[in-house]
């Protein structure tokens, strides 16, 4: 984490408005600079059209090596940095990816996709403060930049400032108003500040976006569980298991429902379910928490 503090200096960015470059339009290159580049460097750009061909066809591994290869016959080709890091972060290199965003950055200052993406690789290896500097240039630079938004928010989140992340999950919905996420994430907020009644109306809306949003089905269970509406929340959890039957946590909310029903036997054919999930994924503490449970129930049962 330190070395990812020192190694990115926070460059100072005034100019505002940017073309966004993605994956799909990278080899468009409207400013200046690029024209210099189409006429001075087309080996770069074939090797950039590979890269991109390669990525629609899902060969990551040749992707990364024809951007490598872009980026070093033109260092100054902005597009072939970036991608090179959306292409690394897919593999989960997150330290060359965010080496190749800051290239990025380096060689096109107004590239806000570039920063917010950097942001999003450090967030990822949980450098939040340089994370949340990045992230927040790339907003000086489009303020529309919805992934930007979100990300930002998930780093508030990680800080537990709930009412900074809010701001941003907000702002991000107004942005991607298809994207589920970050509607989800807004609930989860508000379920931390203890608004019961709004996180339940969000994780609805998560849910009308993406019906198979596992832990929206979730956490709408355990808001209705609280709330006693038992039934309801049995369906929530039991929609939960639906979408991903190996997420423990909704067999362990049906059986606490099933412990209030008196519905025991039941409940223990679900809290060993969900024990014997926890014990493949490692997680021992929970398992050690439904055993308990288990011996709970089992007395309650006599």
């Amino acid at each position: 984490m330190n070395t990812w503090l020192k190694k990115y200096p926070l460059m100072t960015l005034i100019t505002i408005s940017i073309l966004c470059i993605n994956m799909e339009s990278a080899v468009s290159i409207s400013s200046p600079m690029g024209l210099v580049v189409q006429a001075t460097q087309p080996i770069a750009l074939d090797w950039l059209n590979k890269g991109l061909k390669a990525i629609a066809e899902g060969k990551v591994q040749d992707a990364i090596i024809a951007f490598r290869q872009a980026a070093q016959l033109d260092p100054a080709l902005a597009p072939a940095h970036y991608n090179l890091g959306l292409a690394l972060r897919q593999t989960g290199k997150l330290q060359p990816a965010a080496d190749a965003f800051y290239q990025a950055t380096q060689a096109d200052p107004q590239f806000a996709s570039a920063f917010a993406n950097l942001g999003g690789a450090l967030l990822e290896g949980n450098n939040l403060p340089l994370a949340i500097d990045y992230l927040k240039t790339a907003l000086q630079l489009d303020p529309k930049l919805g992934f930007a938004h979100y990300n930002l928010g998930l780093a508030r989140q990680l800080q537990k400032d709930w009412q900074q992340a809010i701001a941003s999950f907000q702002q991000a919905i107004i942005y991607s108003p298809n994207s589920a996420e970050p509607v989800y994430h807004l609930g989860n907020c508000y379920l931390q500040q203890g608004k019961l009644e709004l996180a339940k109306s969000t994780f609805i809306k998560a849910i009308s976006l993406n019906s198979n949003y596992t832990e929206a089905h979730y956490n709408l269970g355990l808001i209705l569980f609280e709330q006693g509406q038992l039934q309801d929340s049995l369906s929530a959890f039991r929609k939960a298991a639906q979408t991903n039957y190996n997420y423990p946590n909704a067999y362990y909310g049906a059986g606490l429902v099933f412990v209030q029903l008196k519905q025991y036997e039941q409940a223990i054919k679900v809290i060993k379910y969900a024990r014997d999930i926890y014990q493949k994924q490692g997680n021992m503490a929970w398992a050690n928490n439904a055993e308990k449970l288990l011996t709970q129930i089992r007395n309650l049962r006599r």
